[in-house]
C-alpha cells in the first residue's frame, strides 16, 4: 500500500504565503494529520533561508525556520502512531557519532517511529551564517555515513577520516530496534546516488509534479545500484510532491506542482505507487489546517485504490 507523508510547515513563507506557525499550531496540525490517516510527519532541516531563485526568495531577504530535531522530539510526544523524521537531515550540521546517539534516543522516545532522512546540504547562505564549512560536502557526507550508519545498525564504529573521526566508538544504550531506524538518503548527482545505493534503506527525490518525472532519476538510481552491486528492488523509493488543493494563484515558484480535483490528485498519487514509490511526502498548499481538511478526501480515495 502507498504510504502518504506530510511535510510540516516549519519554514517561514515557503510557498509565498509569509506564514510561520508557532509550536502549538504545529502540534495541532500534527495531531490532526494523524487523525485523518497520514502515515508519517516530516520537517525540513535548515537553519535560515536567504536568496533562492528555486524557492522564490529575493536577494537581501531572510526567512526563518524552527530547528528540526527539537521539533521532532516534541512531535514524538504529541503523536502516537505516525512515523517521524527529517526531510532530510543535513549531516554537515552535526558530528556524526553524536548524531547517531541523537537518532537512537529519538527512536527510543518515539517508540520506534523515527525515519532518518539524510542529505549533504544544499543552501550555502545558511552554512556561512552559522559557521559550518560548505566545501567538500559529498566527501564529508560519505565520511559521516561511515560513522553514523554502522553505529545505528551494529552499535560500533571505528573510523579515522579527513573530516570525521570516531575511534572505538560504541552506541550504548541502543534504541528500540536492533538495526536502528531506517535510513533514507536524498541526492541528485551520480556520487550521491551511489552512496544511497550503498548505504540507504530508501532513496529520496523531490519535488515532482507527476509520476512520469521519476523515470529519469530512477533510471540513474538503477544504474547506481548496478555500480555498487545492489539489487535495485531492495532499495525503497520515496518521492516528494507539492500538492495544490485550490485554484492557482501564482504564489508557488520553481518546483512543479500537482494540482487538480480530489480524484485527479488521488489518481496521480496512486500513479507514484505504480512508478515503484513506497511513500509520497506531500507539501500541501495551503499549508494550514484548511489544506489538511481538503486533503483528507484524497487520502480516503488513495486508501480505497491502494
Amino acid at each position: 500500500m502507498l504510504e502518504i507523508g506530510l511535510f510540516l510547515p516549519t519554514l517561514e513563507g515557503l510557498l509565498g504565503d509569509g506564514w510561520l506557525p508557532r509550536w502549538r499550531e504545529l502540534q495541532r496540525l500534527a495531531t490532526h494529520a494523524e487523525t485523518i490517516g497520514i502515515d508519517a510527519l516530516f520537517v525540513p532541516d535548515h537553519l535560515i533561508f536567504r536568496h533562492s531563485p528555486y524557492w522564490g526568495i529575493p536577494e537581501g531577504e531572510s526567512r526563518g525556520i524552527w530547528e528540526a530535531w527539537t521539533l521532532l522530539g516534541a512531535l514524538a510526544e504529541a503523536t502516537h502512531k505516525v512515523a517521524l523524521g527529517p526531510f532530510v537531515a543535513c549531516t554537515g550540521f552535526r558530528n556524526p557519532a553524536l548524531f547517531a546517539k541523537m537518532a537512537a534516543t529519538l527512536d527510543e522516545v518515539s517508540e520506534g517511529r523515527l525515519i532518518l532522512g539524510l542529505g549533504c546540504g544544499s543552501h550555502p547562505p545558511e552554512y556561512a551564517a552559522f559557521g559550518y564549512p560548505y566545501d567538500h560536502r559529498v566527501s564529508r557526507f560519505e565520511e559521516a555515513l561511515r560513522i553514523l550508519v554502522p553505529l545505528l545498525r551494529d552499535g560500533r564504529a571505528d573510523f579515522d577520516g579527513r573530516y570525521h573521526t570516531a575511534r572505538d566508538c560504541a552506541l550504548v544504550p541502543r534504541g528500540p530496534r536492533a538495526g536502528g531506524p531506517p535510513v533514507w538518503i536524498a541526492g541528485f548527482q551520480p556520487r550521491m546516488l551511489r552512496l544511497a545505493a550503498r548505504w540507504a534503506d530508501a532513496f529520496v527525490t523531490a519535488w515532482h509534479p507527476a509520476p512520469a518525472a521519476l523515470a529519469e532519476p530512477f533510471a540513474r538510481l538503477d544504474a547506481a545500484c548496478a555500480d555498487v552491486g545492489r539489487d535495485p528492488t531492495t532499495l525503497g523509493r520515496v518521492a516528494g510532491a507539492i500538492v495544490a488543493l485550490g485554484p492557482y494563484d501564482g504564489r508557488v515558484a520553481s518546483p512543479g506542482v500537482l494540482r487538480g480535483t480530489v480524484e485527479d490528485i488521488a489518481s496521480a498519487l496512486l500513479g507514484f505507487r505504480a512508478a515503484r514509490v513506497q511513500q509520497v511526502v506531500c507539501m500541501l498548499d495551503p499549508r494550514d489546517a484548511s489544506g489538511l481538511e481538503r486533503f483528507a478526501p484524497v487520502i480516503e480515495r488513495v486508501r480505497r485504490g491502494g
